[in-house]
């Protein structure tokens, strides 16, 4: 579990903080979704979850151990894959004899899976491979190493249409109530059907976070030119289908998330969205 307390983060060249008595907790068992706007915060968060970055104050707890100790237990407990990063010109093979012995829960077999599942083969050289390719090599070395936690910063940008897709497989496919996943992005339409829980961040605070179950059932997202909805909505996004609606669910029908719609409905009516989401029923 991790638990993130009042931190306070400003870069020093920066007159805002990007947070301010920042808190929030994260459980196992789930693949979170990290959104917010450009500068928001979300690889700052990602990067001190991993133990990279000190706030200036508060701190933060994997498993009731301060991260900023770097202990090994700790540092084989998650795995960061940074949205830029850079792999040693040398074999796939001689890459992991060196990596893999920080992990003890690494899988050769879960490597193997997952390379396959992205067309690729274990005798490669890290050297030869275009910025996608090394993508999926280090998100399946990531997925492979078997930590509790994966911290993945915009993991999609530069994958191929169909890696995208084997991407969500292998997401879901590796899952277990022992592990979580953070995805920060901006490419929502890549995970909007992987996500268990939504955590949206917006001038250094929580602006919501909320399992994606509750949520689809309060709300309903819906393609309407229907008047009569339209005015009820909480809020309406034109899209090339037409208007698209966010409305209060008040029956028990559940319609499949909209994370576009709700992102935008929250930087409007943030508070309004809070509240539904926390009614409680008679």
């Amino acid at each position: 579990m991790y638990n993130i307390r009042n931190i306070t983060f400003n870069y020093r060249k920066r007159h805002n903080e990007v947070f301010s008595q920042f808190t929030v907790d994260l459980h196992l068992g789930k693949i979170y979704g990290l959104l917010g706007k450009n500068g928001a915060g979300k690889s700052t968060l990602l990067s001190m979850m991993a133990g990279l970055i000190h706030p200036q104050s508060g701190e933060i707890r994997l498993n009731g151990t301060d991260i900023h100790l770097r202990e090994p237990d700790t540092l084989n407990k998650f795995f960061l894959v940074p949205e830029e990063f850079m792999l040693p010109a040398i074999k796939l093979q001689d890459y992991v004899k060196r990596l893999a012995p920080f992990y003890p829960k690494f899988s050769d077999e879960s490597l193997r899976r997952n390379l396959d599942a992205f067309n690729l083969t274990a005798d490669l050289h890290l050297g030869e491979l275009s910025m996608g390719q090394k993508k999926k090599v280090f998100i399946s070395f990531a997925l492979a190493a078997n930590t509790e936690w994966l911290l993945l910063d915009e993991p999609t940008n530069g994958l191929d249409i169909p890696g995208k897709s084997q991407f969500r497989k292998i997401i879901v496919s590796e899952m277990s109530d022992e592990r979580s996943v953070v995805i920060s992005t901006h490419q929502v339409q890549d995970v909007n059907q992987l996500l268990d829980e939504l955590l949206v961040i917006d001038n250094g605070k929580v602006l919501l976070q909320a399992s994606v179950s509750n949520i689809c059932s309060k709300m309903r997202f819906v393609f309407t030119d229907d008047p009569e909805l339209l005015h009820q909505a909480f809020y309406v996004m034109p899209t090339f289908q037409g208007n698209c609606a966010l409305l209060k669910n008040s029956g028990d029908s559940e319609s499949q998330l909209y994370i576009e719609l709700l992102f935008q409905a929250l930087m409007e009516k943030g508070a309004e969205i809070n509240a539904l989401l926390t009614e409680t029923g008679e």
